[in-house]
């Protein structure tokens, strides 16, 4: 198809440049398309067949109409066939400049874009005999174009989604950009400022301004093309706002900077969020006050300037007296308050420079320095404040309309340049403290190495115990134990540590260590599993088969649920008979949880185990457990037997024990009985059971068993109070 009919001269036969222009329109990278009056295609080139996806066939005599073609605007919706190039021309006359169409290819399966132009050609008489329609293929342009307004549209959502603020400057012509929402980050209504490029310079918090643009100074000249720093931009209503701003910095191909473009975001959140998780990890919840991770971070810094100081410091612990009563008996809430008024009162009484903190329950500590150069002036220092503290303390508290009182026992150490460790501080302080309750509370103590000395003594034998008790070390002695008519019925088990050879440790040495480092169960357990094996022996001795043996229990193993199962346990494998077996106890037993005890017990007792009162009289236990409680025998205390011959006090409460005894059936058992006067007067009273050095002193197990397992040995002379 030629794009042109071509023209015929006088002879009929085209001339050259007819040709030079049908051979033009054939290579030409422009579609042309030529119509006739009624919009027919009369005519095409090969570019107009490529770019409309047609062959000649099918476009000579093609209409331009929606059926045909199907053309689309740029926005992608259909174009009205009145809109068309051709006929648009054709209906007006008038040309069509730069009209960008969409041209759908059924055969390719796309749509292809070209820029439109159209006009007429008038016949002599000015009417229109036909269109030229000439297009150029945009459609890589088109596509560039949809992929910009779709990222354009991605960058608009983001950032109306983000909290972020676009700025751009241009460092070449001095022009900067501020967005929409870097004005009102900032409380501002965009477009209402002065826009230059010293805005944000002016609004810069004066102690960023140096920072920050000593920071440029060095950016800009240098290679980086990114960044980041933080800054602080002064708001409409006058506070700062913490910023991020981050940022490119576009280089020509000298390096030199030329562009800088980023964003801000405004970090008051995030800073926010840092500030509560820095008060919840370094201060105390409760009272506001810092707690012990940042009283250590503090503590390493005090004493670093102390120490290049040549000055002397203290440390105070702080705690409260009988705080545990208060928080069960009137609550934690009234508990919660009394410390919020504590650390109100403590803030008030130091002075501005002095660290407080709360350790946690009612533990505080207190750090003070530049108390002096010498250590004299310091402890009178300390000596002030700790009388300040305690008068604080000492006014009455109003907690939730009830009033109370509290007192404080303080400890305090002393510190200087002088490399000290700050769990050793705390502790020392700690251990001054404990002194402080010990010699009446409401009062301060100092540390001094003997305290720590007896710790360590204490840790070195709480140790050994323990060590001991894995190892079997510990042995049982046994003190006999006779009727009133001076026959042996039984005998009282009493451990030794046997800590090597010729190192034999009385019970009084270790008990109390054993109790308070969590080790007397475990050797309550020892002794009693000795002592079922030896009531086992006994069983199949015909001079020992019928005595007993009472073995002491503490408190902390009768509290223990599993306990009653754990003597089951040791009487069956051992064999021992389980009505030989008296456990006593002490009155304190009772103190707590009777309810609990008396389940315990009575699961023992359908055992067949006795249980007898130790050191009764000297405890703070109601006579109503005498009936509660399923006891077998009462132990009247050392403390009376002995005053027995010339105290009448000690006397009656003797009389009194024995016959209180026997009207609830009770056996008596004396213990301590070391003269014959006593012996005589216990007898004359009808106490059943004595024991004591009179009649017989504690010896191991295995000489007990030789002494007493031979015929006629059970007996003692009451005359001459020997026994034999």
């Amino acid at each position: 198809m030629h794009a042109n009919p071509p023209c015929i001269n006088a002879a009929g036969v085209p001339d050259d440049a007819q040709r030079r222009f049908d051979e033009l329109l054939a290579h030409l990278p422009a579609g042309v398309v030529m119509h006739d009056a009624c919009g027919r295609v009369v005519a095409a080139n090969r570019q107009a067949l490529a770019l409309l996806g047609r062959s000649e066939h099918q476009l000579r005599g093609a209409q331009a109409d929606d059926a045909a073609w199907h053309f689309v605007r740029p926005d992608g919706t259909r174009m009205p066939p009145a809109d068309y190039p051709v006929n648009a021309v054709l209906r007006t006359g008038a040309k069509v400049s730069d009209l960008v169409v969409g041209v759908p290819r059924p055969d390719e399966g796309d749509v292809r874009w070209a820029i439109c132009n159209a006009y007429p050609e008038r016949d002599g008489g000015g009417d229109v005999r036909s269109v030229v329609v000439c297009f150029t293929d945009c459609t890589a342009l088109k596509y560039a174009e949809q992929s910009l307004h779709k990222s354009e549209e991605r960058m608009r959502l983001a950032l109306q989604g983000s909290t972020d603020a676009p700025w751009d400057w241009d460092l070449v012509t001095g022009e900067i950009y501020y967005s929409a929402r870097w004005w009102e980050m900032l409380g501002y209504v965009p477009d209402a400022r002065q826009v230059d490029v010293d805005a944000w310079v002016r609004l810069t918090h004066p102690e960023d301004r140096l920072r920050v643009l000593a920071f440029l100074d060095e950016l800009l000249p240098g290679s980086r093309q990114a960044y980041s720093m933080e800054l602080r931009l002064r708001h409409h209503d006058g506070h700062y706002v913490p910023i991020l701003s981050r940022g490119f910095i576009l280089r020509d191909g000298a390096g030199k900077a030329v562009r800088l473009s980023g964003t801000n975001t405004d970090l008051t959140e995030r800073k926010q969020v840092e500030h509560r998780i820095h008060e919840l990890a370094y201060f105390d919840q409760l009272t506001g006050l810092p707690n012990r991770r940042f009283l250590i971070d503090e503590l390493g810094q005090i004493l670093a300037r102390n120490g290049r100081a040549g000055r002397h410091g203290a440390l105070l612990f702080l705690d409260l007296d009988n705080f545990k009563l208060l928080n069960d008996t009137m609550g934690h809430d009234v508990g919660d308050l009394l410390l919020r008024e504590v650390a109100r009162r403590l803030r008030r009484a130091l002075r501005e420079g002095d660290h407080l903190a709360r350790l946690g329950g009612d533990e505080f500590v207190i750090v003070l320095e530049n108390l002096g150069q010498s250590p004299a002036e310091a402890t009178a220092e300390v000596h002030a404040v700790g009388r300040k503290l305690l008068d604080v303390l000492a006014e009455p508290f109003e907690l939730a309309g009830r009033q109370c009182a509290s007192s404080p026992s303080i400890g305090a150490t002393l510190f200087d340049g002088a490399p000290t460790g700050i769990d050793i501080l705390l502790r020392q302080a700690d251990l001054a403290m404990y002194r402080a309750k010990e010699e009446g509370r409401n009062t301060l103590r100092f540390f001094d190495p003997g305290m720590q000395a007896a710790v360590d003594r204490q840790a070195a034998l709480s140790a050994a115990l323990r060590t001991g008790i894995a190892d079997r070390q510990f042995v049982l002695y046994c003190q006999p134990q006779f009727g009133h008519d001076g026959s042996l019925v039984g005998g009282e088990a009493l451990v030794r540590w046997q800590r090597g050879a010729n190192d034999l440790v009385a019970p009084g040495e270790f008990i109390g260590a054993a109790e308070s480092g969590g080790l007397i169960a475990a050797l309550g357990m020892d002794v009693l599993e000795q002592g079922c094996h030896a009531l086992a022996r006994w069983a199949r001795a015909p001079c020992l088969r019928a005595l007993k043996l009472a073995v002491n229990i503490s408190v902390h193993q009768l509290r223990d649920p599993d306990f009653p199962h754990a003597v089951a346990t040791l009487l069956a494998a051992t064999g021992a008979p389980a009505d030989r077996l008296t456990l006593e106890l002490t009155e304190s037993v009772f103190a707590r949880n009777p309810a609990d005890l008396v389940e315990r017990m009575q699961q023992l007792r359908g055992l067949g185990v006795h249980f007898a009162l130790d050191d009764f009289g000297t405890g703070y236990s109601s006579l109503a457990y005498l009936a509660r409680f399923p006891l077998a025998a009462l132990k009247i205390d050392r403390s009376f037997v002995q005053d027995v011959d010339h105290d009448p006090n000690a006397s009656s409460i003797v009389e009194a024990i024995i016959a209180l005894a026997r009207k609830l059936h009770l056996a008596t058992i004396a213990e301590g009985v070391e003269l014959d006067a006593q012996q005589a007067f216990l007898t004359a009273h009808g106490c059943d059971v004595m024991q004591g050095y009179l009649l017989g002193r504690p010896v191991a197990l295995d000489e007990f068993e030789r002494h007493y397992g031979r015929p006629n040995a059970g007996t003692y002379q009451a005359a001459s109070g020997s026994s034999t």
